[in-house]
């Protein structure tokens, strides 16, 4: 009988990690023989689910109110050039959890395009033992940690599931497609199925966060905070103030649903930020808030909810990846900053290990984006990657130039993002050294996926990426 060894190189590697940073912790979280006076943050880190990139006030709206989101870009730094992990809910989870990219990291689509055998039912593929989470690391020197809304990473019973992947307290949704319900009559809590009622589950997740907060007031505590909103289905109770803001628009019922969801997570922001000003821990707090992927069709036309982007959620066009984020800590963060400094996902697990004074893994793809956060010059990264199965989609981001190519053997598409942030003209004919060197990169960032094999050509036909309606002067022309 094979016996696997996954465990143990888990365990090796999380125990390597503390000898390097020896912290020894109390049964309730809390650090001890650290020097007198030394005191790590909270850390809060807010993510929205199919939110785009202009849906928020800060980053371009004209119509959905976020107050919240747009205090945290005065009173801390608004970043225009972060992106997703991914370009969909689970791999996007698996690259902030892990800090691997798309090309590395485990889970790379929502449901494998192969070997389902190896998969669950459904073909979703989880986390395993042998993988690292940033929730672990933080667990391990000392943080209490908690995750509330939507997992996605793994289902009961498997090693994927939330607390045997670091996490102290969970509530939320194990299954992603179980989290498309708002109104359902169970979640997963700590390991255990509790009955609901039926309430609108973002409701129980505000109560939770609050509740999670002022039990672990003392600190340090990291709390993730991937809510469900505005993912579909497009519903809020009808009497939620968020609505009211929007029933005079002249919108479909799915776009007013949609606009007050966002509002009403953003409403969830505003009572966190106003609990750390009451319990004073406020000033000991960093707080990212951000979303996880591009917006659906549906609400580009009247929302424009990519922005000034081409692309929509499963497209790594930037409309498909570049996300919000305002990152908030009272007197170190800079106030009413706008960064362009270039950074995503994958950097979140190395810059919580050096805000817990943790050594880094090593193995990671993303690295600590600290110095830019407070404000200090730190040297760009010299590329990011991302690598999506659908047409086979992979990008490369290196400092103003964007390439993209949809299959091996596909021509990569060189844009200019500082010229041309819609992605509309192809330079790749004038700079043959640059592409050339985007297609090594490419290749090199890439680990093969027994579920998701890259392919030389797109699977299926590609979709217009913009899907905006067409004015009647328009269609004249």
């Amino acid at each position: 009988m094979k016996i696997s060894t996954a465990p143990v190189r888990r365990l090796l590697l999380l125990f390597t990690v503390l000898l390097m940073k020896p912290i020894v912790a109390t049964d309730s979280g809390a650090p001890e023989n650290r020097p007198p006076g030394e005191k790590r943050p909270n850390i809060i880190y807010i993510m929205l689910d199919d939110a785009g990139y202009a849906d928020f006030g800060a980053m371009g709206s004209r119509e959905i109110r976020t107050p919240h989101f747009d205090r945290l870009c005065r009173e801390g730094t608004r970043f225009t050039h972060h992106y997703s992990g991914s370009a969909v809910c689970a791999p996007t989870r698996c690259v902030l959890m892990t800090g691997k990219h798309t090309g590395h990291c485990r889970r790379r689509d929502n449901q494998a395009r192969v070997r389902r055998d190896q998969t669950d039912q459904n073909g979703l593929v989880f986390l395993k033992d042998e993988d690292l989470t940033v929730a672990e690391v933080l667990r391990g020197a000392g943080y209490v940690t908690g995750g509330i809304g939507k997992w996605g990473l793994g289902n009961p019973g498997f090693e994927g599931a939330p607390e045997r992947q670091g996490f102290d307290h969970f509530l939320g949704y194990l299954d992603q497609v179980h989290a498309h319900d708002h109104y359902t009559d169970w979640l997963w809590k700590d390991g255990q199925r509790i009955q609901t009622g039926k309430r609108y589950s973002h409701d129980l997740f505000e109560e939770a966060t609050l509740q999670f907060i002022r039990k672990n007031r003392d600190g340090p505590f990291f709390l993730y905070l991937p809510y469900c909103l505005p993912h579909g289905k497009y519903v809020i109770p009808p009497e939620d103030p968020a609505l009211a803001g929007y029933q005079d628009r002249p919108w479909s019922e799915q776009v007013k649903n949609y606009a007050a969801m966002v509002t009403r997570a953003d409403r969830t922001v505003g009572q966190i930020l106003a609990l750390l000003e009451e319990l004073a821990i406020d000033e000991n707090t960093i707080v990212f808030y951000t979303s996880d992927n591009g917006p659906n069709a549906p609400f580009l036309k009247d929302l424009n909810s990519n922005g000034p982007f081409q692309g929509i959620k499963r497209t790594l066009l930037e409309g498909g990846i570049r996300a919000p984020m305002a990152v908030r800590w009272p007197g170190k963060i800079p106030a009413g900053k706008t960064s362009e400094f270039v950074w995503d996902m994958r950097d979140v697990f190395p810059t919580c290990c050096e805000l817990a004074k943790s050594e880094i893994p090593k193995g990671l793809d993303g690295i600590s984006v600290l110095p830019t956060l407070l404000g200090k010059k730190q040297e760009p990264r010299e590329h990011l990657y991302w690598y999506f199965p659908k047409n086979s989609q992979e990008a490369v981001r290196m400092g103003k130039w964007k390439g993209i190519r949809y299959g091996t053997r596909g021509a990569i598409r060189l844009f200019d993002l500082e010229t041309d942030p819609g992605e509309k003209e192809n330079l790749a004919g004038n700079h043959p050294a640059l592409v050339k060197k985007i297609g090594q990169i490419m290749d090199q960032s890439h680990t093969p996926s027994p579920f998701w094999p890259r392919q030389e050509k797109p699977t299926g036909k590609k979709k217009k990426q913009n899907r905006k309606k067409k004015t009647p002067k328009e269609k004249k022309q």
